[in-house]
């Protein structure tokens, strides 16, 4: 279909629809004021929404480059293999801490990349997470099981989640942008950022594997330990996992320096037979 706005007048709805939205064609400024004008009800509507997406795409945007403030300094200093930092399962009652690291190409923008928190819907994290693993130089998890963070505390497990997921990395990194701390015993130069899963895209992709990777583990363990409600609560300590626990008592994945899942030990004396 041409693109020139005498054409559109000879086109329908439909042919229009096509164009801009299934063929994803940009509409400039003078095409939207010819559609605006146009007399058919069902153009002028086409506008409208055009220019909502427009706006959409032009503040999704401005969020990226936000995103990207960190790595940009560093890419203009000569940096190219930065890699984002995060964990997930620092609070659950029940699995492991993982850490996912993750090496973006220079200047990668993914469109709905965010803290994985603050993405809400399931298949659509699982979506992101695909794509980063797709596009990225490298990636790698490292986690830490149940009896490690009951050893060393979960504090330390997270430390210790992430140290493993860097060397993971295929490529090592000349730099880490690591959300909220630093990581001992890593030679790699690096910077803690407070929120940083919201201030770094390099950190958001990392969060989002490590969210989806973690989620991946514990649905496994809903399969293995049926009735615990894994699979919905993730091992969060929930209303509804804190009452299965009060009711079934604790699991060898439950993490007994928990208070909650210590409390139900207490009281269930032949439990502690399972965590010998």
């Amino acid at each position: 279909m041409a693109a020139s706005m005498d054409s559109f007048s000879g086109k329908t709805v439909k042919e229009l629809r096509e164009y801009f939205f299934f063929l994803n064609h940009a509409a400039t400024e003078g095409m939207l004021d010819a559609l605006a004008t146009d007399p058919r009800i069902g153009v002028r509507h086409l506008a409208s929404l055009l220019r909502k997406r427009k706006l959409t795409i032009q503040k999704e945007n401005q969020r990226l480059n936000h995103l990207l403030l960190y790595e940009s300094e560093l890419w203009d200093r000569g940096y190219h293999l930065i890699a984002g930092i995060d964990e997930a399962g620092m609070a659950p009652l029940a699995g492991p801490v993982v850490a996912a690291a993750v090496i973006l190409p220079p200047r990668y923008r993914l469109m709905g990349l965010d803290d994985s928190k603050k993405i809400l819907n399931e298949r659509k994290r699982e979506q992101l997470a695909a794509q980063i693993k797709q596009d990225a130089v490298c990636w790698s998890v490292g986690r830490a099981d149940v009896q490690e963070i009951d050893s060393i505390n979960i504090y330390h497990s997270g430390l210790l989640a992430m140290r493993r997921a860097v060397e993971g990395l295929s490529n090592p990194p000349e730099y880490m942008l690591v959300d909220a701390r630093t990581i001992p015993h890593c030679t790699y130069p690096q910077k803690g950022i407070i929120h940083g899963d919201a201030l770094s895209m390099s950190i958001a992709a990392a969060s989002v594997i490590a969210k989806t990777t973690r989620d991946a583990h514990m649905i496994e363990m809903d399969r293995l330990y049926p009735g615990y409600g894994f699979a919905s609560h993730k091992g969060y300590p929930t209303p509804d996992h804190l009452r299965i626990l009060k009711e079934r008592g604790a699991l060898p994945v439950h993490r007994r320096t928990f208070s909650p899942v210590r409390e139900v030990l207490a009281t269930h004396s032949t439990q502690g037979e399972l965590f010998q």
